[in-house]
């Protein structure tokens, strides 16, 4: 709908400051004479869009200009406290409940029903199956620290099980894959990090107080870095038809091919790891590693260190 486009320009306006008409066409998916139409509606609606001429250029707004809070919908509200209510499935925090209930009695009781049922069209619960108490901890002193702008220090564990002394200034908490990180500057590094939660421990705060850096959590920049072709390993695997339905989860349909011969090739890119390992062998004789031949000796060999543990006799 042409209103709902013109309120989604304004807030790209707002946040990003100046946008190409080209680009605001593609992202709505009409053409440039449209949005420059939009642009006019805008301005006829006496909200204040500044055109900037030059190689720098593009579509703004006026400095200062700010949405008025009323023009927040009822769906707008809905999807927020959905989102809300799926991030406190993994991180419960009071404040973020109390502002769940702000929101809800912001809406007119005749509309209390319906909202209430579009905020629960969607659960996404990122919970583990148990709760570790101890994760709770790490989060909660980690999110007084970026509040306070003070440093954490910790004892981290790498994947290969080295540990060493951090002291790390955080920026944002990250959750993926059901597992929380922290990207935080490292003072012994010099430079941004990945530190995964479960194997920090011993976190405390420092007394002193850090400068935050700027940085767009947006653009993702730990998933920029971890994905450089450096760090992956390109890998051709091999799965017997009965884990099929497996591969098909992690890697995609599309992603999973029969070869003719019963079996299905897959080929994907992981950081080579000591979880790359365990994740190949987690597959048991169902999965082969066609390549590459130094991952494919690697598994060979943990596969007959695991033998001979078992063939020893067990300790009593």
């Amino acid at each position: 709908m042409k209103l709902e486009r013109l309120l989604a320009i304004v807030v790209l306006l707002i946040n990003r400051g100046r946008v190409q008409a080209k680009d605001l066409a593609e992202m709505f998916e009409v053409s440039i004479r449209t949005i420059y139409r939009d642009i006019d509606t805008l301005g006829q609606a006496g909200i204040p869009v500044v055109t900037y001429q030059g190689a720098s250029g593009g579509i703004g707004l006026a400095e200062g200009y700010r949405l008025d809070r009323n023009v927040l919908t009822d769906k707008d509200l809905a999807s927020i406290v959905t989102a809300l209510r799926s991030l406190s499935t993994s991180h419960a925090n009071a404040a973020r409940e109390l502002l769940v209930e702000k929101l809800s009695s912001i809406v007119p009781e005749a509309k209390n029903d319906d909202f209430q049922a579009s905020t629960r069209r969607f659960i996404v619960d990122y919970s583990m199956w148990t709760h570790p108490e101890a994760l709770q901890i790490k989060l909660q002193l980690i999110e007084q620290g970026m509040d306070q702008l003070r440093p954490v220090t910790f004892t981290y564990c790498n994947a290969e099980g080295a540990q060493t002394y951090r002291t790390a200034d955080p920026h944002t908490l990250v959750l993926k894959k059901h597992a929380w990180y922290l990207y935080a500057f490292c003072h012994e590094r010099n430079q941004f990090r990945m530190f995964k939660l479960v194997r920090m421990k011993d976190v405390t705060l420092a007394e002193e107080h850090f400068e935050r850096k700027v940085i767009n959590p947006q653009d993702r920049p730990w998933q920029q870095e971890w994905t450089q072709p450096v760090h992956q390993a390109a890998l051709t695997l091999r799965f017997h038809s009965r884990v099929r339905h497996i591969a098909e989860e992690w890697f995609g349909m599309e992603n999973v091919i029969h070869d003719g011969n019963g079996y299905y090739i897959s080929q994907v890119a992981f950081p080579e790891d000591s979880w790359l390992y365990g994740f190949i062998l987690g597959f048991g004789a169902d999965v082969e590693v066609l390549e590459p031949l130094h991952i494919r000796d690697e598994i060979c060999r943990i596969a007959e260190q695991i033998v001979q543990n078992y063939k020893a006799s067990p300790q009593t």
